[in-house]
């Protein structure tokens, strides 16, 4: 008698092209009654590529994937999965970053199916050819899974957040190299973490070794304290995740912030944090929800620019926390040649970036990237003329051009798809400048901008009087908040807020714009 062979059950499965957003519900496991093998190719190299999965069943209920690395509404997948699953109707989305086109579709599951299909994703850009590498430096999720999220999203720099004020997850054994390389040009860190005290949260990364804070979350001891010992080591790296935290004037004041997210993990793939619980609040007037968190975090950066400070701005999904997947808000660095971790870093200080969690830019002013000075003599005009390349699968109603803080014009974007230029951009004095890109998602605020651009006219950088104030009047508000009774306690504390308000008075004095 010959040997049973079970013949495979075909499964219908049908793909699209398109946007789909959907609701995320908890997910839950069911006995099987079929499966399918889903193989995910590269459509121009036809090889299996990881990717991530929206995956959902009867009921519109998320479904897991077993084995697969979950969060929230999504799993990371290898190039291949056996998907094993109870019957019904079965929607999904395959996406892979920023620079493939999503997929979605939908297949059935009926009693005994079997069935393998291929599905093809295509990128439709190709970054790093042009020498820019994506990066998130806010990933909370576990280390035994991040090289497959880093695949499935196709991000190259990851910070791994693994300690969180006196807290780690290494013990008394960090790992002796943190830093970790795989599939030739990708790395993540291990010892990435948050220092979190009233009024800040700030990631701490690239650090050698395992930083541990005192601790206590209280406004004593002083954070800078901690923040004086740990820049004893040349590499550190100190993130602001929310420009809107009330310590950040004292921050920039005393030098501890090397960047900015302006992109954080308030804002979401679904969605958007409408509070600044911890921070300073917005006019709720002037800054609407549900874009209003990420246009106030984007108007103190801007801020920080008028007061002729040059700090990149990056990004950073907070997977992990946030309901995001690793990478949805990333920022991209230029890099001169073989990516490589130090070169990348260079890239980010010297601010040759531009963030976003959509639209993907390539910038060219005078063959310039962002972060380069322009300059010229007293009584020059500099007009500028503004290259760009600008690649999307949301829609996008129209781009614009911030100088000095302001919007300087704002393009139609099918006016300039149609001549693919952009307006010059004129000065008669120092200033800044960059270009921003808006999506017409009305739920979640889905964005592209470039770091700045600056001009010094006359050997002297902007310093805008009205900017200036802006943080005098922060810091007075924040030692307002100091909440210690004990006398010496709060002595010791204020004295960081009295050097921040020197410094911004003495900035002040030499202001030269309003």
């Amino acid at each position: 008698m010959p040997p049973y062979v079970r013949k495979r059950r075909p499964i219908p499965l049908r793909c699209a092209v398109g946007a789909f957003l959907m609701v995320a519900v908890a997910g839950q496991r069911l006995p099987a009654a079929g499966q399918l093998e889903l193989i995910v190719v590269d459509k121009d190299t036809g090889r299996p590529i990881p990717c991530r999965m929206h995956l959902t069943g009867p009921g519109k209920n998320m479904r897991k994937v077993p084995k697969a690395p979950f969060w929230h509404d999504h799993c990371a997948i290898p190039g291949k999965v056996l998907l094993k699953l109870p019957n019904g109707n079965y929607e999904f989305v395959l996406e892979r970053g920023l620079e493939y086109l999503w997929r979605k579709g939908h297949f059935t599951i009926e009693h005994l199916a079997d069935d393998s299909k291929r599905v093809e994703l295509r990128r439709f850009v190709d970054m790093s050819a042009d020498g820019w590498w994506s990066g998130d430096l806010d990933v909370r999720r576990r280390t035994r899974d991040i090289e497959l999220l880093m695949e499935a999203d196709d991000l190259h720099v990851a910070e791994v957040i693994t300690w969180r004020n006196d807290k780690n997850e290494w013990g008394n054994k960090p790992p002796e190299k943190p830093l970790v390389c795989f599939d030739e040009n990708r790395y993540y860190h291990l010892l990435a973490g948050v220092l979190t005290r009233p009024g800040t949260e700030l990631l701490l990364l690239n650090s050698p070794t395992l930083l541990k804070p005192p601790g206590g979350e209280g406004e004593y001891p002083p954070m800078m304290n901690f923040l004086l010992k740990a820049r004893e080591s040349a590499v550190l790296w100190i993130d602001a995740d929310r420009p809107y935290w009330w310590d950040l004037p004292v921050l920039v004041a005393t030098g501890q912030i090397d960047s900015i997210e302006v992109a954080g993990g308030n804002i979401r793939r679904d969605g958007a944090v409408n509070h600044e619980s911890g921070g300073r609040p917005r006019d709720r007037l002037r800054y609407p929800d549900p874009w209003g968190n990420a246009r106030w975090a984007q108007h103190i950066y801007f801020q920080l620019l008028e007061c002729g400070l040059r700090i990149p701005p990056t990004a950073g999904s907070g997977s992990g926390e946030s309901p995001n997947p690793v990478g949805y808000n990333r920022v991209y660095v230029h890099v001169e040649g073989p990516l490589s971790y130090e070169k990348w870093w260079s890239g980010l200080r010297a601010g040759r970036v531009f963030v976003t969690n959509g639209p993907l830019l390539k910038p060219s002013v005078h063959g310039e990237l962002p972060g380069h000075v322009f300059r010229a003599e007293e009584g020059t005009e500099l007009e500028l003329e503004i290259g760009l390349t600008l690649s999307t699968r949301d829609p996008i109603s129209y781009l614009e051009i911030i100088k000095n803080g302001k919007v300087e014009h704002s393009v139609p974007f099918d006016k300039y798809s149609k001549g693919g230029r952009l307006p010059n951009v004129a000065f008669d004095r120092s200033g800044w400048f960059l270009v921003r890109a808006v999506t017409d998602l009305p739920k979640t605020y889905r964005f592209a901008m470039t770091g700045p651009y600056y001009v010094e006219i006359g050997r002297q950088r902007r310093i805008s009087r009205s900017a200036v104030q802006f943080f005098i009047d922060w810091v007075y508000e924040r030692a307002r908040r100091i909440d210690l009774t004990d006398p010496r306690q709060k002595r010791e504390v204020l004295q960081w807020h009295r050097q921040a308000r020197d410094f911004w008075k003495e900035l002040l004095t030499r202001a030269n714009a309003e």
